[in-house]
């Protein structure tokens, strides 16, 4: 019994430290910015990934909840990791192009699943099926546990599928409103487009290289003169003319006149809206006549493997909205909201 006292007073002394230890911790933790909790939470899920013989996750510098990526109202979570690489929560872009959150299967199998079955009907997927099943996994710039993503790049390109689906009349009614949901995406088509828009959501804008903009340029503008190749479609003038309430001369297109405002419009709608300073670039390296007119077409300036592709997907996208508005005040409102300019020119109404 002479024992007993020291073994309370022991007990007691243990305790007294423990609470000690964990006022102190709190203490602690109130003393800490965000960044640095983050960086704490961040650093016992490593701990904890490795400790479990797993390889080590690619962190992300840049993103937050708190700064979606927002394109014609479609949120997304963005975020750009530690190599550059720019990524979209799996989640977000599931939902984003029309896909439910819900189910059994996760995110990245719902995609890959709407991939095969547009390839069963003959649609070219390319390797979207790959890519869908291989998300990435890496740490949130805020901690918390591990998350799953994509190479931003995957958005365009699933957009592409979905309305090359729809040209074709291959999409089944419910996934009609997975094209339209593709339209309003469209302009994330362009590499150089999705890669800006998840730097300025992210706040990696700041940290870009200074020539970003005459990569894009380099990237889109081609070097020489390209031949012509018939790139504007009658669709999209026709449909022009309705909404504009033109009448539509019924005539060979080589003898078809189109209204003087036609060329104010079209690079409105058209080159001010492919990326970052290309109208202002084309029109520079264009030559014009004694009459000042141009003495090709802008689109032969494009490039091959990148430029000239994209603005085929902008036209078609462009006409598509055209197809789905009643008045022109209504197709420019769509426009606006899915696929705004690039803000080399202020905004023209066109009216009259």
């Amino acid at each position: 019994m002479k024992n007993e006292p020291s073994k309370l007073t022991s007990k007691a002394a243990k305790e007294l430290s423990r609470l000690g230890a964990a006022k102190g911790g709190i203490a602690r933790a109130g003393s800490l910015t965000p960044a640095q909790r983050s960086e704490i939470a961040r650093n016992a899920v490593m701990k904890r990934w490795a400790n479990e013989g797993k390889a080590p996750l690619p962190v992300a510098t840049h993103g937050s909840p708190d700064r979606p990526l927002v394109i014609g109202g479609i949120v997304l979570s963005a975020y750009v990791l530690a190599d550059g690489t720019r990524v979209l929560a799996q989640r977000g872009l599931q939902s984003g192009i029309g896909l439910s959150e819900g189910g059994g299967q996760g995110g990245e199998r719902k995609i890959a699943s709407l991939m095969a079955r547009l390839a069963a009907k003959g649609i070219d997927v390319r390797d979207l099926i790959a890519r869908a099943n291989s998300p990435i996994r890496f740490m949130p710039p805020h901690g918390g546990n591990p998350a799953d993503g994509y190479d931003a790049l995957i958005l365009p390109d699933i957009c592409r599928v979905l309305i090359d689906a729809q040209r074709q009349g291959k999409l089944d009614k419910r996934l009609l409103r997975l094209a339209e949901r593709a339209a309003i995406l469209q302009h994330g088509f362009a590499v150089v487009g999705i890669t800006a828009l998840v730097d300025e959501a992210t706040g990696y804008q700041d940290a870009r290289a200074k020539d970003a903009l005459a990569k894009i340029l380099e990237q889109f503008i081609a070097k020489e003169l390209r031949p012509y190749v018939g790139t504007f479609r009658v669709g999209f003038y026709k449909e022009m003319f309705r909404l504009r309430k033109w009448n539509w001369p019924d005539l060979p297109a080589e003898q078809r006149k189109r209204p003087v405002l036609v060329g104010k419009i079209t690079n409105d709608i058209v080159y001010d809206r492919l990326a970052p300073g290309v109208r202002s670039e084309l029109h520079r390296l264009t030559p014009r006549n004694e009459k000042g007119h141009l003495k090709h077409k802008l689109f032969q300036r494009l490039t091959e493997d990148l430029g000239h592709p994209r603005l085929e997907e902008h036209l078609a996208s462009v006409t598509t909205l055209m197809r789905a508005s009643d008045t022109w005040e209504q197709f420019m409102a769509l426009l606006n909201r899915s696929l705004p300019r690039y803000g080399d020119t202020p905004y023209l109404p066109f009216e009259g």
